[in-house]
């Protein structure tokens, strides 16, 4: 079943076309990378399926149920963590969970509970000092935790790496993939390899429309045999093999690589360089990387 659902949804500003006719499925339980340029229209497609944003034309559902802009119903099963959380900062963490839960009519027991869950989820169940102290990861964090406050269906994460330190990004990376089966989660950032560490399946959205979406497997399937790359110990041997099998590009002094190469071929050149006792420091495949997928998909 997809938990969320854009049917030939289209958006514009004044004559700026910013969502042209997109259609996308989210899987059930599992992690969406949500990528695109800057500006490609990621945040405004989250604003819709929030109902913050009416559409001009196509359908979007929720859980089977379809979105109204300006009505909450669908909300319900949504959790929303926007790029830059904001808090009250003269409260405490608890105080600030427990406060969310009451505007939304949460159950005080139920809101115990979910509290004394999400703070240890989160890391922050021995922090007891005001927000305002809290570093960016550890709002973010309180953001996250927020947003998993009602049990939501949906997850929806707006950049929530973007200007964390390494720790900081996989802190969240970690919370992300422990909810993981048990709420469906878009992950929208320009971070590709965070995309790559958690992900289950990608849209690239470009010029308004969805220009992949697969699996992280299907990607890899698709692009495999993207060539072969040899490291060599010295100038002598990298020059020698490359009159034997030509067609390389010499990267530097020692590294040759061969693009859209496959196993057979990288097989064939071990088989020279055994013939002809040319000795090799390293020899792979090039698995292909997000980013060179992403960079081939929007043509630079």
């Amino acid at each position: 079943m997809n938990m969320l659902t854009l049917s030939d949804v289209s958006k514009r500003f004044g004559r700026h076309s910013v969502i042209d006719h997109l259609s996308l499925n989210v899987p059930e339980g599992t992690i969406y990378g949500f990528i695109g340029k800057n500006g490609a229209g990621k945040t405004t497609t989250m604003k819709m399926i929030l109902g913050l944003c009416a559409p001009d034309s196509g359908c979007i559902r929720v859980n089977g149920q379809p979105v109204a802009y300006g009505q909450n119903k669908t909300n319900q099963y949504i959790g929303y963590l926007p790029d830059v959380p904001e808090f009250y900062g003269y409260m405490k963490p608890a105080e600030y969970l427990n406060l969310c839960g009451e505007i939304t009519g949460m159950d005080r027991n139920l809101r115990k509970r979910r509290i004394d869950e999400l703070l240890p989820l989160v890391g922050l169940e021995h922090d007891t000092k005001k927000i305002q102290g809290f570093s960016r990861g550890m709002k973010q964090r309180l953001g996250i935790a927020q947003a998993l406050l009602g049990e939501p269906m949906l997850l929806i994460c707006d950049e929530p790496t973007s200007a964390l330190d390494p720790i900081g990004r996989k802190e969240i990376l970690d919370i992300l993939r422990t909810v993981r089966g048990k709420t469906t989660v878009i992950f929208s950032t320009h971070i590709l390899s965070d995309v790559e560490r958690i992900c289950d399946e990608i849209g690239v959205l470009h010029n308004g429309r969805l220009a992949v979406q697969k699996t992280m497997d299907e990607l890899r399937q698709i692009h495999s045999g993207s060539g072969f790359e040899i490291e060599f110990y010295n100038t002598g041997d990298i020059l020698k093999f490359s009159g034997l099998y030509p067609g390389g590009r010499m990267d530097s002094q020692t590294h040759l690589s061969f693009a859209g190469r496959s196993e057979k071929d990288m097989a064939a050149a071990m088989g020279l360089l055994l013939q002809n006792q040319i000795y090799a420091q390293r020899i792979e495949m090039c698995e292909p990387t997000l980013e060179s997928l992403f960079m081939e998909v929007v043509g630079q």
